[in-house]
């Protein structure tokens, strides 16, 4: 009788709480009027200037296939260039690329979508086009005061690297060609859609990509040594690297982007400029985290470095959805027990919340507390949606402010991209 008492009195309680954490996020949540980034009203000040006081914001979404997340993310980033003197964009891509679109942006070169030609793949897009073209009008209208774009990832092998390697051999070795190009033929598709995706999408030739990568190295380590040859080999070793280091070549997400967080940390040394990082939340969260279901593996991203060294400096924005269509699939109502769940109980289109806002102990509780958020990559499938996720120990210590879209549509890819669906 007595255990049955303390049940009920478990239940009650938790239901107690489950109603104040409904009330404080009712009472809490902000209203997003419109996710288009062309849009100017007043609905995100609060929110702007908010992050505004802080020397890098990151911006970390759960998909990269939202055109509503990704059109709020570019509202608040033009409104943190425009009244808080934020002056540099980092990227989720290699430092070749990022240098690329800081080209464009400064000088005007060429056109965008010839930038993102060789972009990582999430970006070729025309909503990343048109970030590319209002930091150039931004800039051109600021001449000394310009927004700069660099990438976090170190440079990596391009399309141009396999070229360079191919000319090289044509002319000095021309009887180990064919040989080459069978080994670099299937690898070079990696640079438009990921080796990993290639696999979930049952596209993949079969070898895994780095060993291809490999006996390229070796044919041409067999070719008399010049100088025109080590210059071959350094791309044929770049190719290798980025094949080695990818999820396929890594066998997992699982990994530590110290590098990452030190390129953002330099820039901003360097320049002193406030920065906005834009990535996926699983590297802009402010800890290490579980990245996956059964198998979770241990992630730290650059925003759990960026965090420890700069502290209330660096605020942690989480980006997610509730369900919808993301163009790749459609993402039904997120399982019960993660964040993006909890968020859905705010009956609003689109809304943001500051975790830091004072609430009762049932609230403080599950914002302190281990909390789960769905994330969606390249190799999402609807079925296994469960698996789809990242863990955290702390929400609050992982994010400062959480935006929820009740219902997402997809981006437009660009048509060389789209061509590859």
């Amino acid at each position: 009788m007595a255990t049955s008492a303390a049940a009920s009195s478990n239940i009650n309680e938790s239901a107690d709480a489950s109603g104040q954490l409904r009330d404080w996020l009712r009472a809490n949540a902000r209203p997003v009027t419109e996710t288009d980034a062309d849009f100017a009203g007043p609905d995100l000040t609060p929110l702007t200037d908010r992050l505004g006081v802080a020397k890098i914001v990151g911006f970390g979404e759960s998909t990269r296939f939202s055109r509503q997340a990704f059109g709020l993310r570019q509202r608040a980033f033009r409104a943190l260039v425009e009244q808080h003197g934020f002056r540099a964009l980092a990227i989720q891509d290699s430092a070749r690329s990022g240098e690329r679109w800081d080209d464009y942006v400064r000088t005007g070169a060429g056109d965008p979508e010839t930038v993102l030609a060789d972009a990582w793949r999430p970006w070729r897009s025309a909503e990343t086009v048109a970030v590319l073209e209002w930091i150039r009008a931004f800039n051109q209208a600021h001449p000394g005061d310009e927004v700069r774009v660099f990438g976090v990832r170190p440079p990596h092998a391009e399309p141009a690297d396999y070229d360079a390697v191919s000319d090289y051999v044509r002319h000095a070795a021309p009887q180990l060609l064919a040989a080459l190009e069978s080994h670099y033929a299937p690898i070079r598709t990696a640079h438009r859609i990921d080796e990993h995706v290639q696999r979930h999408q049952g596209i993949h030739p079969g070898r895994r990509f780095v060993e291809h990568a490999e006996d390229a190295v070796a044919l041409l380590e067999g070719v008399p040594e010049s100088t025109a040859r080590t210059t071959a080999l350094t791309h044929a070793r770049s190719i290798l690297a980025f094949h080695r280091d990818s999820v396929a070549g890594q066998g997992s997400f699982a990994r530590d982007e110290r590098t990452a967080a030190d390129r953002i940390i330099k820039w901003h040394r360097d320049t002193g400029a406030k920065i906005a990082y834009w990535d996926g939340i699983a590297h802009t969260a402010g800890l290490a985290l579980g990245v996956g279901g059964s198998n979770a593996g241990a992630f730290r991203g650059p925003g759990s470095y960026l965090r420890a060294l700069f502290g209330d400096d660096y605020v942690s924005v989480a980006i997610g959805f509730h369900h919808g269509d993301l163009g790749m699939a459609i993402a039904p109502d997120p399982a019960p027990g993660l964040i993006d769940a909890t968020l859905g109980t705010v009956d609003l289109p689109a809304f943001y919340v500051d975790l830091h806002v004072d609430g009762p102990d049932s609230v403080d509780d599950w914002r302190r507390g281990a909390a789960e958020a769905r994330t969606i990559s390249g190799i999402y499938d609807p079925s296994k949606d469960a698996d789809a996720k990242i863990a955290v120990t702390s929400l609050l210590d992982a994010f400062d402010v959480l935006v929820h879209i009740r219902e997402t549509t997809p981006l437009h890819w660009l048509p060389e991209f789209a061509a590859r669906q």
